[in-house]
């Protein structure tokens, strides 16, 4: 036997699935520890083993990769628990990361405080240095100017430092020399610099990418190489990948190099694997969905695609490194019900987290959540929760419901379908965000329900938009983690070339993208001695506009004279797909070459099930839906390729729960999925 491990740290769960040579999938599920997530991983290994009748120590010899999610960065950010950080930069340009790009998120909001920086200002050091536009030096780095500073950060205890000087996007070479001083000067200090960190044209998004690494780096280097540490003393001798919000896994040094790149580490997950279930089912338009305690993720895939994007924001906090195209939402199984004033009901954004959790966890929560409304409805069984190895307080959830029911003058029951209502509208405004305002019709595509509280509400938000199919896989609850182990191995370089397409010349394209094509497979060559694919694409605009879109370059014949003319095409074309129009007349502007070197490794195929007994009679409980009513219980590992039935209906399993609607019919697929037919409305998928 040998396996391979996927983790993925989530706000309420760690996720742990191991597959092994054949396809065989074993899952588990720790709590996560948000003080040392590392606690809440080895926990996890724990069980997983025992589940695999090993120990820890053999099962991890055994282990040759574990690809791991995390969310050390994104919980830094969100916390303001990052490091201490000070600012090298430019004289005259220390104010750029609060005066931003002179935009708020909402123009119309006269009250909107600005972010608060992660830099304050005299953290920030002007310093006399100057590169022409060309990238030539017009003035040559102060060396007084820049030893008072250093002197400056030390006296301030600054423990991270960030270098972003004008410019450096096309010659690092006083960056390089700044850090190196710096690093010369303050031991144990960590460095991130633009021109290594985001080489690329745009100096407020280079400087915000370059502080957020520097604010998130040396909790994220900590946090793995003791992670990698714990590991090997348990007996892991194989090696370990984080991935990136880009989808693709790197080993730790990468990920601790750029740690801003990890801040959608555990969603990256997620859309990996509703990807490969994608190419599973032979399904191009899909909106995975998942669900977890604290918050939902909703991505798309369209065309059998999946679309990165550098626009990303967290927190307030600019981050220009491309990720997968992710929604969050603050809606989960933890999401708190409250009442404001009218009475109102609302829920969330606030979560009542792994700690101290929904009421019902037993562990001193007392405020209502929607994990406690799915108790008070008879949606998940309070005494088979986790298997039963965690059972629920079903008289604390009532207890909570019963307080929010008192105040807004309704019985129990009503406020409970009103937490399970008003968080299912949320959710589909989410996909909404999604989708219809980006021109797409949610209606053409298939809902794939994952993450451990999905299935007790997308059956519901599907019907909301009109979705009339929905797509449960057997690792519902665990998908991010089993997503991980189909990712491969990634690495980006760019390259900003700004100008118009009649002043670039084919040769000058060639030559570009040549370049970064040896730039980024030999970085990756190494971590990896395997085949190694190359991704092409540019980021351009039309003359007059400010914002660039990502133009992907596969299967351009580099080799014609008429390859810049080509590319200008491929931009129409995309342009129209996402704005419904272009303007081939108009002058074209080529910003941003960008190269993806990908090293794939061996990933196990889900393998077809054969069922293995003839499937038996479900069992009953009493459910609400619309009034308690005895509704027929199936476990989700018993029910047999090619079975049919309708709802009404529950289908557990040990780490999630599926409320099936009437007349909505389920057929179990091949591979033991669940494929959902919805009654009545939606579209064609």
């Amino acid at each position: 036997m040998n396996f391979t491990i996927g983790i993925d740290v989530g706000g309420t769960y760690t996720d742990l699935v191991a597959i092994d040579q054949s396809g065989a999938t074993v899952f588990a599920k720790s709590p996560s520890t948000p003080a040392d997530q590392s606690i809440g991983v080895m926990a996890g290994l724990d069980e997983l083993a025992r589940r695999l009748k090993l120990t820890r120590a053999e099962m991890l010899g055994l282990t040759q990769r574990i690809v791991h999610g995390t969310t050390v960065a994104t919980n830094a950010l969100l916390e303001r628990k990052g490091a201490k950080v000070a600012l090298l930069t430019t004289e005259g340009h220390r104010d750029v990361i609060e005066m931003r790009e002179g935009l708020k998120p909402d123009r119309y909001d006269l009250h909107t405080p600005p972010p608060e920086p992660l830099v304050p200002r005299e953290l920030r050091f002007g310093v006399r240095e100057r590169l022409k536009v060309d990238g030539s030096i017009a003035v040559a780095l102060d060396e007084k100017l820049l030893g008072e500073a250093i002197a400056a950060i030390k006296h301030a205890g600054a423990t991270s430092v960030a270098v972003c000087f004008l410019h450096s996007y096309l010659n690092p070479v006083h960056e390089r020399a700044a850090a190196e001083r710096v690093g010369g000067e303050l031991s144990g200090v960590s460095l991130s610099r633009s021109s290594d960190v985001l080489p690329q044209i745009k100096e407020y998004e280079r400087v915000s990418t370059t502080i957020v690494n520097a604010y998130v780096g040396p909790l994220v280097r900590h946090y793995l190489v003791n992670l990698e540490q714990r590991l090997t003393e348990a007996g892991f001798k194989g090696k370990l990948f984080i991935v990136l919000s880009h989808g693709g896994m790197a080993p730790v040094e990468e990920a601790s190099r750029l740690a801003a790149g990890t801040v959608l580490s555990g969603p990256a997950g997620g859309v990996s694997g509703a990807r490969r279930c994608a190419e599973l089912l032979g399904i191009s338009d899909l909106v995975p969905f998942d669900m977890g305690g604290t918050s939902t993720d909703i991505s798309l895939i369209s065309e059998g695609r999946v679309s990165l994007s550098a626009d990303g924001m967290l927190a307030g906090q600019r981050i220009a490194l491309r990720s997968l195209d992710i929604a969050s939402i603050a809606a989960g199984g933890g999401s708190i019900a409250s009442v404001e004033a009218g009475p109102t009901l609302r829920v969330g954004p606030e979560s009542a987290g792994s700690v101290p959790g929904p009421a019902c966890y037993g562990n001193g929560g007392t405020a209502a959540t929607v994990t406690d409304a799915n108790v008070v409805l008879g949606y998940l069984d309070a005494a088979a929760f986790m298997g039963g190895k965690r059972p629920l307080d079903r008289a604390a959830a009532e207890a909570a419901v019963d307080r929010v029911a008192a105040s807004l003058g309704l019985s129990r029951l009503q406020a409970a379908a009103g937490i399970h209502r008003m968080i299912n509208l949320k959710m589909a405004d989410g996909i909404r965000l999604m989708t219809l305002r980006r021109g797409v019709d949610p209606r053409r595509f298939a809902l794939l329900s994952f993450g451990g509280a999905a299935g007790l509400h997308t059956i519901e938000v599907a019907r909301e938009l009109g979705i009339k199919r929905v797509i449960v896989p057997t690792a519902a609850s665990v998908l991010s983690a089993w997503g991980m182990l189909t990712s491969h191995l990634r690495y980006e370089a760019s390259r900003t070339h700004y100008g118009t397409g009649s002043r670039i010349s084919a040769e000058e394209v060639r030559k570009l993208f040549a370049e970064l094509d040896e730039q980024a497979a030999g970085r990756l060559r190494t971590w990896f001695d395997g085949e190694i694919a190359v991704e092409r694409s540019a980021e351009m605009r039309y003359g007059e506009q400010v914002f660039e879109i990502d133009v992907p370059l596969d299967e351009i014949d580099w080799k014609s004279v008429s390859v810049v003319e080509e590319i200008e095409q491929r931009f129409h074309k995309r342009h129209e797909e996402l704005y419904t129009y272009s303007s081939p007349g108009q002058e074209v502007v080529f910003v941003n070459a960008r190269v993806a070197a990908i090293g794939k490794v061996a990933t196990h195929g889900e393998g077809a099930r054969v069922a293995s007994a003839v499937p038996g009679m479900p069992r009953s409980r009493q459910a609400f839906f619309g009034k308690w009513r005895e509704v027929p219980l199936y476990a989700l590992e018993s029910l047999a390729p090619g079975q049919c039935f309708e709802g009404i209906a529950i289908i557990e399993a040990e780490t999630t729960t599926i409320v099936v609607n009437e007349g909505d019919r389920v057929t179990v697929n091949a591979f033991g999925w669940l494929d959902i037919e919805l009654a009545g409305g939606g579209g064609e998928n």
